[in-house]
């Protein structure tokens, strides 16, 4: 069964990671893709990996900075005017950022993480819920990550905007949930993206899996999740299966954010 046949769903940050990840399952189950990234290159090596696998999949591209808000408006408009509605939107785009203490952080660095993480969000949000409340149905899916739900050492500025991604999320549900369109968001944690698994191999050259295995040691699962296991969560949460669920904030880290102490 394609649980998202002919619905039309945008993603932000769409190029690769879990914004590629949760596309290709998208376009597994049917979706009409509206794909959004920054970068052109990688956005269209996204979009021909999904016509390879799934042909026949309609797909818009959009090149767009999500902290410009004049871009977003751009993209909604493109998307609507492209297939006449919007029924899913992944809010999927952001960045880590550096590592740092808190009053030790370049500030402009900080600036950058709450444009793209925080104002990024608002901006898709802001454009595209009044599409939904025409339609009078919506699934929304924001991207919080565990560090919107606990505390991460050297991260101010990206915890403090993921904490804010949550905020919002329950805020939306609250308003918008009587016009038929349930807000929640997903807080993932270590997910073997590209990104993750070259970090890898920073920490251990020679021998990135011992630096893999030893990370996820501390995992309840004892390893580190997969990208497409990220996918069938938001496909089922910008899904018609996805009824009653609203304002809710769904870690997918193996337990790893329940525990207190080793594991």
């Amino acid at each position: 069964m394609e649980k998202l046949k002919n619905k039309v769903i945008v993603i932000t940050g769409a190029a690769m990671g879990l914004g590629l990840a949760s596309a290709l399952e998208a376009a597994k189950n049917g979706a009409l893709l509206s794909l959004v990234d920054f970068n052109a290159e990688s956005l269209e090596a996204a979009k021909k990996e999904i016509e390879s696998k799934y042909p026949g999949t309609q797909i818009l591209t959009a090149v767009a900075d999500v902290s410009d808000e004049e871009a977003v408006k751009k993209y909604v408009e493109e998307t609507v005017n492209t297939f006449g509605r919007i029924d899913g939107f992944y809010n999927n785009a952001g960045i880590e950022g550096r590592q740092a203490p808190l009053v030790d952080y370049d500030l402009d660095v900080f600036k950058k993480v709450v444009d793209i993480n925080l104002m990024g969000v608002y901006y898709g949000l802001k454009y595209i819920i009044p599409v939904m409340q025409k339609q009078e149905y919506g699934r929304i899916v924001n991207v919080a990550s565990v560090g919107g739900i606990r505390g991460v050492m050297n991260q101010t500025p990206y915890v403090a905007t993921k904490h804010a991604v949550s905020g919002i999320t329950k805020t939306t549900a609250l308003e918008y949930g009587r016009f038929g369109i349930l807000s929640n968001a997903i807080a993932p944690g270590a997910i073997l993206t590209p990104m993750v698994a070259e970090a890898f191999k920073q920490v251990n050259p020679s021998d990135p899996q011992a630096a893999e295995d030893e990370y996820a040691k501390a995992n309840p699962t004892k390893r580190l999740g997969r990208p497409e296991e990220v996918g069938k969560l938001v496909v089922f949460l910008l899904s018609e299966d996805c009824s009653y669920v609203n304002g809710q904030v769904i870690a997918i880290d193996g337990g790893q954010s329940n525990a207190y102490g080793n594991v």
